[in-house]
Order: structure tokens, then sequence, then C-alpha cells
């Protein structure tokens, strides 16, 4: 007796939802197998209602009991069913339609400072967003009959939110986001960068923008012939010159270099007076440390549910993310901690130690139009990873490429290079390939892909498999980009040069794409050049760097190889940064300009710090 009522009150204290993937439910290719065995629908009760005519199955999360066996007898993988704690239940505040994503509570802004939200993607960030920008109205989980404002801002009595809508409502502030996605921006907007920018002015501000972000080059350019790096600073530049109270940044440092990241962001904190609200959505965690002020995270499980934290300071925040663990909810929500422990060799290792084969390759040069790259003499081993660190626009994808064969040095002395079998990943990826993820792993590297070595090391923490039986071009940036990855490390070859491994994807998946490419470089005894702009994925990966100097598009050098530390002092010289590391899990961390660590660290020399 005392057993059932304590799993009775166990259950009372959880709330259960039913997620139906829309994409992946297809009720006319199956035999409605979740409806025909679940116990509930055989006792006569409307559980699982769906029919082969109709589009999507619905689950009735009233009438579930939560034993699982529709989940396990789905032949698309379509149905979740996911225990929550009760409390979140009154804390819902947006629902899209029955058995889709829900998002608990909302990350509080607050004037006159940076907010900062940290979490995977699918989460709800971008929905956080649209709310607080006053572009969706949140339904507090009532879909079907939504509130009026009147009972929104009851729900959120007693905190800083009720103050925000109030104000969102009555004194209409004006919200203005950057989109996340800045490569549709030339579907939506035609003409000069010059002439859009002027005509958007509100705060006479064009000129200044256009000197801190660099634009001054591209000032007379159409829209359409800008590069990704260019369209996300012209984004960034719209935003900037118009005057709003509520200021959104969603990913504003995707497609830029180190040197580009750190001026938006202090382009961004520029916008910060009194009253203004500051909001960034960020995956780059050293650049998301910089710009914000406070940080809400975001946990759940990604396209089910999102629930936002409440807001800790900027160091704590980040580093509960990748403790995965909140304190103050006493909830676990990862279940291993990301930690940062740089490369043993940091201090620099004698080149090739005997152990591995060492290759050589000799100074060249090489010109494109009015472009010069002038590579110094260098070698490399097996089961060494080197980092190319620069600006855009230095020559790292042209040494790659050298690299890869595509391309020759001048004087055609290809002869120079050790030929060797290359595999590359190259910057940007375009889906070209007609069918499913699996024909096309199967096409590429049909041998390794079914080799048990590789799906536990690589395509099992890439999570490849929930995509196996998705088409290739319905897939989104980051999906793309760890299929991308796993094709790249799957075919054998001696060299590996994968251009920009971190673009599109989140945190989270960031700090595990990088212990992968490190596992797989050290068991396959091989040599890769990475090309990196996400300062705490370099430092990971890195065992040596080659930095690139000079003027960018113009001429430019790449150094020969050096260990971690000179490299990377060398690199933060150029760029008159300073780093220091969290003496938690040791990531590095940017000082704030004329800091007293800062200035401590440009007198001493030491740009970047290996220990605490």
């Amino acid at each position: 007796m005392g057993k059932k009522d304590k799993g009775t009150k166990e259950e009372e204290t959880l709330t259960r939802i039913a997620i139906v993937n829309s994409e992946k439910c297809k009720p006319s290719k199956c035999r409605q197998e979740c409806k025909k065995s679940c116990p509930v629908v055989r006792m006569g009760k409307f559980c699982i209602e769906v029919g082969p005519k109709d589009k999507i199955a619905w689950l009735s999360e009233e009438l579930c009991i939560g034993c699982g066996i529709c989940v396990k007898k789905c032949p698309f993988d379509a149905i979740q069913i996911i225990n929550l704690p009760k409390n979140l239940n009154s804390n819902t505040t947006h629902r899209y339609s029955a058995n889709s994503f829900k998002l608990h509570r909302l990350p509080v802004p607050r004037a006159g400072q940076v907010l900062g939200l940290v979490g995977t993607n699918g989460i709800g960030k971008s929905t956080a967003l649209k709310i607080l920008g006053g572009k969706q109205k949140p339904n507090l989980g009532r879909f079907e009959s939504p509130p009026d404002w009147q009972e929104i801002l009851a729900h959120f009595r007693g905190s800083e939110l009720q103050n925000y809508f109030t104000k969102i409502l009555e004194d209409d502030m004006k919200a203005i986001i950057k989109p996340q996605y800045v490569d549709h921006i030339p579907k939506a907007v035609k003409g000069k960068v010059g002439d859009i920018m002027t005509k958007k002015d509100e705060r006479d501000a064009v000129t200044a923008t256009i000197d801190i972000l660099d634009l001054s080059a591209v000032f007379d350019r159409e829209v359409d012939k800008l590069s990704g790096g260019e369209l996300q600073r012209f984004a960034i530049g719209v935003v900037l010159v118009q005057r709003a109270d509520v200021y959104m940044f969603d990913e504003p440092s995707s497609y830029l270099d180190v040197m580009q990241r750190l001026k938006a962001a202090r382009a961004i904190r520029s916008l910060l007076d009194i009253n203004t609200y500051v909001i960034t959505v960020e995956h780059d965690l050293s650049v998301l440390d910089y710009l914000s002020d406070f940080i809400c995270c975001l946990y759940g499980i990604p396209g089910a549910y999102g629930v936002v934290t409440m807001p800790f300071g900027v160091r704590e925040g980040i580093n509960i993310f990748l403790a995965g663990f909140i304190p103050t909810e006493n909830l676990r929500f990862r279940d291993d901690a990301l930690t940062f422990k740089v490369s043993e060799n940091a201090m620099g290792v004698e080149d090739g130690d005997g152990k591995h084969a060492s290759f050589e390759y000799p100074q060249m040069t090489r010109t494109q139009g009015e472009f010069s790259l002038s590579i110094e003499p260098g070698s490399f081993t097996g089961s060494e990873i080197l980092v190319m660190l620069g600006q855009n626009g230095t020559g790292k994808t042209t040494f790659i490429r050298m690299l890869a064969g595509m391309m020759n040095a001048d004087g055609d002395d290809e002869s120079q290079l050790p030929r060797l079998n290359v595999s590359y990943k190259p910057q940007t990826i375009s889906p070209k390939f007609d069918g499913t993820v699996r024909m096309l792993l199967h096409k590429k590297i049909r041998d390794t892909s079914i080799n048990p070595q590789f799906m536990s090391d690589v395509m099992k923490p890439m999570l490849i498999e929930r995509l196996m039986d998705q088409e290739v071009r319905h897939l989104s940036g980051g999906e793309l980009q760890r299929v991308a990855l796993v094709i790249a490390l799957g075919t054998p070859a001696d060299i590996y040069l994968i251009d920009e491994p971190s673009a599109y994807l989140d945190s989270e998946q960031r700090i595990v794409a990088a212990k992968v490419i490190k596992r797989f470089i050290m068991h396959a005894k091989k040599t890769a050049f990475i090309v990196e702009h996400d300062f705490i994925m370099a430092t990971y990966l890195a065992d040596r760097v080659i930095v690139y100097e000079g003027v960018p598009s113009i001429a430019c050098t790449a150094t020969s190889p050096q260990p971690l530390l000179s490299g990377m002092n060398q690199f933060l010289r150029s760029l008159e940064v300073t780093y220091r590391r969290d003496p938690e899990n040791y990531r590095p961390r940017i000082n704030k300009l004329d800091s007293v660590k800062d200035v401590e660290q440009k007198a001493a020399g030491n740009f970047f710090f290996m220990d605490e």
C-alpha cells in the first residue's frame, strides 16, 4: 500500500508532455501503430486520435499514462513523451499548438544592461526574443483560446516582466531584431549599403557605425554582392543606426573573424543608456562573456520544451551552462560537465619527436589578382592539430587549398609540397545531393560509416543517427555542418583540412565537435589543419598554431607553425586584446579594455595566460 501511495505521489509532482514531430509523422504511410498499441485507447478512451487521412497524430496529455509504448512502436520515431516537474506547468509562457514546442518562463531584460541568452539550438531562444520584442503574443500555453493582454499582465504580476510588458503596451516601445540568418537578407533587401544605412539613420550614427564595423570598403556595394561576414556587419550596422528602446541581436558573431567579433561587441555595448534594453543570443562563449552584463541559460529538450533560468552574473551563468547543473534549482540538465583542458604541449614540443613521420613544406608565395600570400617554411607530424589564426581575407583558405592540391604556388612548383591524400571540408556547404543523409554517407564514406570505432567516436556524439532518414536538402545549417564534418573525418586521408567547423553549431555542439575532432586525429595518428574563429574552440583544439599577419586582401604572411602559447601571444598582440583563464573550468575569457588585468598583462607582454 505504502509503495503504491509513494508512486502516485511521485506521479502527482510530474506533468507529462507529448511531442509529435510534424515532419516525421506520416499517418498515410503507416498502420497507426501508436493508436493500436496504446493501452488507454484499448480501454475505450480517446488518448491517441489518428486516421490514414490525417496529416498528424494527436495525443491527449491528460489521458496519457506515460507507458511509452507508442514511442517504441512508431516506425518514424515521431513521438516523444517527456515528464516535467509539475511546478513548471504554471510557468508556461508559450506553446505553438497541440503536441508541439513549449516554452517555460521568460528571460528578464534590465534597462541599461546587456542580457545574454545561452542554450542549445531549438530550445526557444528565438521564440523568447520574438515575445520580448512584441512580435509574438505569449499564449501561456492556451493555444486554443489565447488570453488577452490583461490576463498576460496578471500572469507576470510581481515580476520585472510586468513593467516591461506594460511599457511595450502603453509607451509603444520600439523593438528591433537583427535576424539570425543574415544570408537571407539579400532576398528581402535591394540597394546599396550606404543608401540603406543613410535612409534608416535616426541617431546620426552612420559615420561612427561604418568606422567601428569597417564597412567603408563596401559602402557603395550592392547588398546582394556582399560576403557572409560583410552581410553580418551590415545587418548589425542597420540595427545600430536606428533609434529604438529594445535592441535584439540573434547570433551577431557568425561569419565574423575574432577582430570583427570584438568590434561588433563594442559597437553593441555602445547602444547602452539608462532607458535602452539590449538582448543578445550568442554561441561563441568568449564573445558572450565580453558582451553581456548578466546571463539567462536555457535548458530542456530541443524541439520539445525549453526552460529559462533566473538571471545570473556573466561568469556564473556561463559556468553553470558548461557545468550542466543549476544550483538555485538543484537541477542537473546535462550528464557531463564541459571543461577546457588546454593541450599538454602548449609550451611547445620538439618537432617530429621520432614517434610520427614528419612532413615539411618549403617557403612559398601565391598571388591572386591584387592579393599576395607568402608562406614561411614549416613542418607537421602525425597526431597533430594545427590551427590557423588570422582575420578574414588573410589567405587561410588559400593555404588550405594549396595543401589540398587545388592550387599551385607561384612558379608552379607543385613538387615542393609533400604528396599526401587530403580530406577537405570547405567553409560554405551547399547541399546539392538529392536523397537522404543515409544515402549520402553510403555514397561518400560507405566503409567508414559502418566501422564500429568510427560510429562510437564520431557519429554517435555528433547525433547523426537522428538525421539519417532526413532529406539532405531540408537540413538546417547546423545539421549540414555536422554531416559535412562526419564525411570529412570519414574520408581516409593523411591530412584533414577543416575550414570553420564551428559555423552554425550551438555552444554545446561546438564543444562536442572539438572533442570529436581531437579524439579522432589522436587515434588515427593523422594531421589536421583547422581554420577557426571561435577562440575557445581554437585554444581547445590547437597543438600548434600558424599566425597570419599583414593587410587583409592585399599582402599577408603565414608564419611557421609555433607552440600554442607564443602563437596566441603573437596573434593577440596584433589584435591588442588580452585573455585570462577561468579558474573553474579553464575557459579563456577576454579582459575588458583598459581593465586592471588588461593593463597588467599588456605591460608584461602576456596577452594569453596559460595558468591562473
